[in-house]
């Protein structure tokens, strides 16, 4: 078995080799003459897998380890009867981490969540649903809108005119062109004027769900809504006009925890080992969780601070703003993009670290159970 995979899939060298003859290159560097005699493709979103790709390839197997697969062609996969495997949910609560970084990093949206406010979520599949799982469990109010699912199983089932009203709203659809529910620039010109300047928008999913060109005409005009963008349309080219208009911008990280990025391999290798009939468990990561104590705050700044412990979206803001402030041109920024998203630290989630925390706090003690926190005594 010949194994060819993105040099950027987390521990890839501990789980991968006894599959096979493991080679690592940079995602974007796959083409079809290094596929000529491979037998499983592993990538991540860089990669662009399609007849073009692999149609004289021996391919039999291909894994991504990403959540969406905007990149994969999968009837073309079908017509080839190439087994296909997504990691979809390895990175969601990576994610959704992300997202309440950034509504307690701008301004007192999470005091008006807090006090009643909703959250708007586009977009129910393994992110969205977690989000909105997380969110009731903090008492946050939200309402939620995906046409292409069964009303009845979603939670607060709500129209997109009724979501784009929310005080913040939350970006996790999958990327698509099929009708009758498109999700390509599902926001441009005439719902983006909808929003206003006591509303926050976080894109946490794919760029083109939002017309780029659409956003940054809407945030040069009166009262424009806070934007968090960690995607962008052209990336890893983006818009530097755009990024100075956003309130906080990150280089498509926000499901890159340690913990996900591990995971997003582990479904790989696991679904890789089944086809060569080799059912061992893989190796766990060896990483414990992180342990924190527990803000002395109460209310609101209990939580901004637990958030921001947890993951400070402001790094991530503060590089990426720094790689275009130094770029001398679009190709610059566009290397510089990759770059972040390569060398990216080993950030830990939120979910499964150890809270030192006196347990009369009921309520913040009930909010870190809420975000999958393991409570202890205080130290």
């Amino acid at each position: 078995m010949k194994i060819l995979a993105d040099e950027n899939l987390t521990a890839a060298l501990q789980l991968l080799p006894p599959l096979g003859d493991l080679t690592l290159v940079p995602g974007r560097e796959i083409t079809p003459a290094l596929l000529e005699n491979v037998d499983a493709l592993l990538v991540r979103s860089v990669t662009q897998v399609d007849e073009a790709l692999l149609k004289n390839s021996g391919v039999k197997f291909v894994g991504t380890a990403t959540a969406g697969v905007d990149h994969i062609d999968v009837d073309y996969l079908e017509t080839r009867n190439i087994a296909f495997v997504d990691a979809a949910g390895a990175n969601a609560n990576s994610v959704v981490e992300y997202v309440f970084s950034a509504i307690a990093s701008c301004g007192s949206y999470l005091e008006q969540l807090v006090s009643g406010d909703t959250v708007g979520v586009v977009g129910y599949g393994r992110i969205g649903s977690l989000l909105a799982t997380r969110l009731e469990a903090l008492g946050i109010a939200f309402k939620c809108y995906d046409p292409w699912l069964d009303q009845v199983g979603i939670k607060s089932a709500a129209s997109l005119e009724e979501v784009l009203r929310c005080r913040v709203i939350c970006l996790h659809a999958e990327l698509t062109h099929r009708q009758p529910w498109p999700s390509f620039h599902l926001l441009a010109e005439q719902e983006l004027a909808r929003l206003g300047d006591r509303q926050l928008l976080i894109n946490a999913c794919r760029g083109s769900v939002v017309d780029n060109t659409a956003l940054l005409t809407r945030l040069s005009h009166n009262n424009p809504p806070d934007v968090v963008l960690d995607v962008w349309e052209g990336e890893p080219n983006l818009n530097p006009m755009l990024l100075e208009k956003v309130q906080l911008g990150s280089a498509h990280i926000a499901g890159y925890s340690y913990n996900a990025k591990y995971e997003g391999t582990a479904i790989l290798a696991d679904a890789l080992g089944k086809l060569l009939g080799q059912t061992d468990n893989m190796p766990t990561s060896g990483d414990g969780s992180p342990a924190i104590a527990a803000s002395a705050e109460e209310g609101a700044a209990f939580l901004r601070n637990l958030f921001i412990e947890g993951y400070d979206i402001a790094l991530d803001d503060n590089l990426l703003r720094e790689v275009v402030a130094n770029a001398k041109n679009s190709n610059a920024i566009a290397a510089g993009f990759d770059q972040l998203r390569k060398n990216y630290r080993k950030r830990a989630e939120l979910k499964g670290c150890l809270v030192a925390i006196d347990p009369s706090r009921k309520q913040a003690c009930h909010w870190l159970k809420a975000l999958g926190c393991e409570l202890q005594g205080p130290v």
